[in-house]
Order: C-alpha cells, then structure tokens, then sequence
C-alpha cells in the first residue's frame, strides 16, 4: 500500500537520487532553466514595448504581454558574454589586476607641478589684505582714545594763521588717574587741580622744526578773553602776572589766548599730558637714553642722578623734567632739560623698534593716548607730525631755543626780549629759517 500521495510515489519519481529517491545512483546535475529576456525598451516606452508605463493603458505586441523565455542548460548569452572581463582574474576596474587607480585611469598619474606664482599672489594679497585691516581698525582704534577736550573756537581776537604749523605742548601736573602710592612714589605730592608745569611752542614747516620754551615764569599780561565754561566776556585789565597763571585761571583756552596776545603768534593746536601719562610713555617704550650733563640731586622732584649716558625709567624721567633747584639757571636750565627730553623721548618713540613691534607699539599707543588732552580740531596725522618734528629737533634737523629774555620784570619775572620776540614770531610766521636765538 502507498501511502504518498499522488504525485510522489515511487512511479511517478522514477530512478532519480534526491528529493526523497530511493534510488542509489546520484541525481546528474541539474540545470536549473534560465529566463531569457527581450531587449531593453527605448526611451519613452514602456517595460514591454508599447507605450509609456504612466499615462496611459500600456500596448503589448498581439495584444498580449511578452513573457520572458526559458532555457534549458543555461543562460543565453548576450554578445560578448556575461562574464567577459570577470573571468581573468583580474579585480574590477583595476587594469592589469593593480587595484582600483591603476595606470591611466587618472588616479596614479603623476602630480602637477606647484604653481608657484598664483601662490605667491594669493599669500601677497592675503598679507596686504590683512595690513589694510590691520591698520585700518588700530587707527580708528588710537583716533577713538584721543581726549579733544579743548575748544580754540572759544578764543577769541585770534592773530592771523601764518606759514607752517605751530603747536602749544604742556606739560601740567594733573594727578587725573593717579593712585596715592602712584603720587608717592612719583614724588607729585597731591595738590588738587591743574597747573603748568611746562610750555612750548613746536612750529613745523620748510626750514625744519623750531623747538622754542617758555618759561612759567615768563611776565605776561592777561589779555581779554571769553570763560571757557561761563562764555562770559572779562575785559582785559592789563594785569601782568606769571604765564602758567592763566592756565590756573581758566584752563588751556586761557593758556592760549595769552601766549597768542603777547606773542602775535597763531597756534594751531594744543596738546597737554599729566605727570601720570608722561610716566606710563617712558615705561612703555623701554625707557629713554639721556646724558645728563651733571650730578642731579633734588629732594622735592626726587631726582638723584649721576653725570654720563644711562636709560631712564618712567619715574626717573618725570623727576628729571620737573628738576629745577639743583641747577644753577633754575627755569631756563630747566626747560632745556625738558626740550632734551621730550626730542629724545620722540626719537624713541619713532623708532622702527617700537613702531614695527606690537608688544611695543599698542602699550606705548595706549598709554601715550590715553593721557593725552589736545583740541578738537588734532587728528592722528596732526599728532605723528608733532612727534617727527621733535625728533628733527633731536636728530639736528631742527633749532632748540628759549623765548629770548631780557631780564627780570619788575615784579621778578622773566621778562621777554621783546624786539627779538617779534623778529622770531615774524620769521615763524613767514616760515623763515630762524635766525633768533635766546638762552
């Protein structure tokens, strides 16, 4: 009795090994039927033939969808065959059986060469981009710290401009900023307010720079002039005092109207520094060089120097400028001291160490700046051109002088040589070399 059921009994299996065969001979291997497909459909027909796969019913040749064919004993072979290029050993896409970027397919072609040029071009350009912004952002940066406190249009009755431009450089002893061990170990002492502590006069023009000090005891008489705060009017009285009192009085505007009344000459701008600030520029630049033409001993500016070269600090500087009774000519030896000074000090500011060195050139900047008063009207430009003509002054380009004096005035001041104030102020206005001298 069977029980398999129909279809795989022993009858219908015949003498095939497998699937169940009893019989002891091995099955022959079995080739499976393979599918022969039509040719690949042109664009814009369908997978059969007829139209479009989309959009519309699809058209079958005879109305009937073609089936793919079958084949016995293997695959029907496109032209060419399957396997061509499979079968010889060979990895794909590696010509001569190197790997992928064989020879000739681009990939292990040798290098170019560097253009050496277009880089020099783009690293020159990237550079001259980045001085320009560079530079750019520090000058709006050092224009943003300068303090324009000072207002020339409120002096009034002003002398014609001449020839060149003509600055008034103070030096007062503000202690704006200044901490109590600052004022100690300064030697400033903590008196309230502003005073002169030091004035000149720079013009700047054709036949070199012209230094010209003038004394704060200098005899001046106080001309008329509006208040710097009030813009009240005061008539001149003809009071004569010393000239750092009218900056006592009224401030730099005051300070102005007097040197341009008893001068005749215009200043263009003004520029002020405390007793802090000049410290803070000395330390930042590394210290300035000087010959000290004597022994310098003062306990009130605390200098205590010894004749020779040497290099000052901030401290050491502020002392040496302020000294007046260790030497013999008090205020007039004084103020030449402060002209050495301020042209050396220049000179080093100017210089390509401090100006091509950031560490060196943003501090020096930053403290110079900061302590800085000048006129509305001074411009970065204004200021670097103040700073290389001391240095003229210092290199020998330029003239260094006194106000030419006369003598004592009757109240004990100095008083001005006053032909010789003329012929000087009338020379600086022509822009004439300076042919006047004074002690």
């Amino acid at each position: 009795m069977n029980n398999w059921p129909e279809g795989w009994s022993d009858d219908n299996r015949g003498s095939r090994y497998g699937r169940g065969s009893g019989s002891a001979q091995p099955e022959s291997a079995r080739v499976m039927r393979q599918v022969r497909r039509g040719p690949a459909p042109s664009p814009g027909q369908g997978a059969y033939g007829g139209a479009p796969q989309y959009g519309g019913a699809p058209q079958y040749a005879g109305g009937v969808p073609q089936q793919p064919s079958y084949v016995d004993g293997g695959y029907a072979e496109p032209p060419g065959g399957y396997d061509s290029g499979y079968n010889t050993g060979q990895v794909y896409g590696s010509a001569g059986g190197r790997g992928p970027g064989g020879p000739g397919d681009g990939m292990y072609d040798p290098r170019p060469a560097p253009n050496w040029r277009r880089r020099f071009k783009v690293t020159t350009l990237t550079l001259v981009t980045l001085l320009v912004v560079t530079s750019v952002g520090t000058y709006f940066w050092a224009d943003s710290k300068l303090n324009r406190d000072v207002d020339l249009s409120k002096v009034i009755d002003r002398p014609e401009a001449g020839e060149g431009t003509n600055y008034l450089i103070v030096g007062s002893d503000s202690r704006e900023g200044m901490t109590a061990e600052d004022k100690k170990r300064l030697r400033t002492g903590s008196a309230k307010g502003k005073r002169t502590d030091s004035m000149m006069i720079l013009h700047t023009g054709g036949n070199g720079p012209t230094l010209i000090s003038l004394p704060r005891d200098s005899n001046v008489t106080i001309p008329s002039y509006k208040g710097s705060d009030s813009g009240k009017l005061y008539p001149a009285r003809g009071r004569q005092t010393k000239l750092n009192a009218a900056y006592a009085e009224d401030g730099p505007e005051l300070l102005v109207r007097t040197v341009e009344a008893n001068t005749g000459l215009h200043i263009d701008h003004y520029v002020e520094i405390g007793f802090g600030g000049f410290a803070n520029i000395v330390d930042a630049v590394g210290g300035v060089e000087m010959d000290i033409p004597q022994d310098i001993k003062d306990t009130k500016s605390g200098a205590d120097l010894k004749k020779g070269k040497q290099t000052l600090n901030g401290e050491q500087a502020l002392a040496f400028v302020r000294t007046r009774y260790a030497l013999a000519g008090s205020d007039l030896d004084r103020t030449k001291n402060q002209q050495k000074f301020l042209s050396a000090l220049a000179n080093q500011v100017a210089t390509p160490g401090t100006i091509l060195n950031p560490f060196k050139l943003y501090p020096t900047m930053g403290a110079g700046l900061d302590s800085l008063v000048v006129d509305k009207d001074m411009g970065l430009f204004d200021l670097a051109d103040m700073f290389w003509a001391m240095k003229g002054v210092s290199g020998g380009e330029g003239k260094s002088m006194n106000m030419p004096i006369a003598g004592n005035s009757a109240n004990g001041n100095l008083q001005w040589d006053t032909a010789k104030v003329k012929t000087l102020v009338n020379e600086l206005k022509n822009d004439d070399k300076v042919t006047v001298s004074g002690k």
